[in-house]
């Protein structure tokens, strides 16, 4: 027999096959909200399917209808639309009290764009930090420190949006980026690629650095390959995407760990397993880190390929170049035939 495991009541109902979900709240005596009376005309009523999803049956036209305008998750459905049959399923009420029903008025009449519940993915995160930033600015005038910051983070943030990551906090004088939030088959490579030219544009930064300020930067990069949750986090008109998990805590502490190896861009083993084909490794080393137990393997990346440019691309350039060298000779020729002209008259 279906069971229905309520989330955050914690409390656990047997239905019979294809009772649908609100209407088995309510026998239950469980408070689920729905103000259209049940018939889709409103989303007070969605859940959040957090286990048995394959158990629920499809979306009704009017559910359909309703999830594109708000852009909902495969995971939110409406209790008023779904029924379930054949196992166990776990949901969460999303409409819990007055607040929750006017964020949800708000999206049905197009003041607010439905935000997507958080969800776990395979994602690579990026810490980025730069090394005794605090020190350095307390010699300079606070709009100095402001000037350096955003001509780093500009540059920065150019590679990392290059390589198919986000900056999606900043904390100080670092930061937070993800990679593989739309396709996490590459995260780790473009995560890996990104560390390695952020590195490489901080050398071309650093000797204008060095001008005015008489300091170059050094920066410290970690990077880990995990399972995270993601979502949108902040005021509902304020909005960003973010990570949370123990990925993002552990990928953090291999960028705090650069400081005790003496080294500016470390990677987890299983970023390292994801990019071990092409990464320019220059040595492992076991590293405690804190918060978990025993040693772990983190590894210096030097380098990376660089990507391989299509024939396409290859055969644009190649037409652009003789193009450009056809031009510059005629341009020549003129001047030759001008300078003749000059002096025989």
């Amino acid at each position: 027999m279906p069971h229905i495991h309520y989330l955050p009541d914690d409390r656990t109902i047997e239905i019979d096959d294809d009772d649908i979900i609100l209407e088995a709240s309510l026998s239950a005596g469980i408070p689920h909200t729905h103000i259209c009376g049940g018939s889709a005309r409103c989303s007070t009523c969605r859940v959040l399917i957090v286990e048995g999803l394959e158990f629920c049956s499809p979306r009704t036209s009017s559910e359909e209808e309703l999830a594109k305008k708000l852009r909902l998750e495969p995971e939110i459905r409406l209790a008023c639309q779904t029924q379930v049959a054949g196992g166990k399923v776990i949901l969460r009420r999303l409409a819990i009290d007055s607040e929750d029903l006017e964020a949800f008025n708000d999206e049905m009449v197009g003041n607010l764009i439905s935000a997507p519940v958080g969800h776990e993915k395979k994602i690579a995160i990026l810490f980025a930090d730069i090394r005794g930033f605090t020190a350095f600015a307390e010699s300079l005038l606070p709009y100095d420190v402001i000037y350096i910051l955003n001509r780093y983070f500009q540059k920065m943030g150019f590679v990392i949006n290059n390589n198919g990551g986000m900056i999606n906090n900043y904390m100080g004088d670092g930061f937070m980026a993800l990679f593989g939030l739309e396709n996490p088959e590459k995260a780790a490579e473009q995560a890996v690629r990104a560390g390695v030219e952020m590195l490489e544009e901080l050398e071309k930064l650093n000797p204008y650095f060095e001008t005015l300020y008489r300091h170059r930067l050094r920066i410290g990069i970690g990077i880990h390959c995990g399972l995270a949750v993601v979502g949108n986090l902040g005021a509902s008109n304020s909005q960003t995407v973010t990570a949370i998990g123990d990925a993002v805590n552990f990928a953090s502490r291999i960028e705090a760990a650069n400081k005790q190896v003496g080294t500016s861009l470390l990677i987890s083993e299983e970023t390292y397993q994801e990019v071990k084909e092409l990464a320019i490794v220059n040595q492992c080393v076991l590293v405690e880190i804190p918060g978990k137990s025993g040693e772990y393997p983190l590894y210096e990346v030097i380098g990376m390929p660089p990507l391989p440019v299509e024939i396409e691309d290859l055969f644009e350039v190649t037409k652009v170049s003789i193009w450009q060298i056809f031009v510059k000779k005629l341009r020549a020729l003129s001047a030759a035939v001008y300078n003749w002209i000059r002096k025989i008259f």
